[in-house]
């Protein structure tokens, strides 16, 4: 079994990160091959400069995957069959 890493950059009062993160938690609920990192822009500088308009951001295994919003059906087939 391989296991998937997911960082989420977010910000606090982000509605478009809310809608992501809730998209994000459904559909990794039954996958314990799959880890989610959050990570808040505004506690490093350097991110902030980064990402400040463009939250949520996500990366899979380390590659950046989507911008501002999250597609579920999208998200599952990226992350493929989940284990037995």
């Amino acid at each position: 079994m391989t296991h998937r890493t997911i960082t989420f950059y977010t910000r606090r009062n982000c509605h478009l990160c809310d809608s992501a993160r809730y998209v994000l938690e459904r559909v990794v609920a039954s996958r314990p091959d799959v880890t989610v990192e959050y990570v808040d822009i505004d506690d490093d500088p350097a991110l902030r400069r980064r990402y400040t308009d463009d939250v949520p951001v996500i990366l899979l295994d380390g590659v950046e995957w989507a911008r501002h919003c999250l597609d579920a059906d999208k998200l599952r087939a990226a992350l493929g069959a989940p284990p037995d």
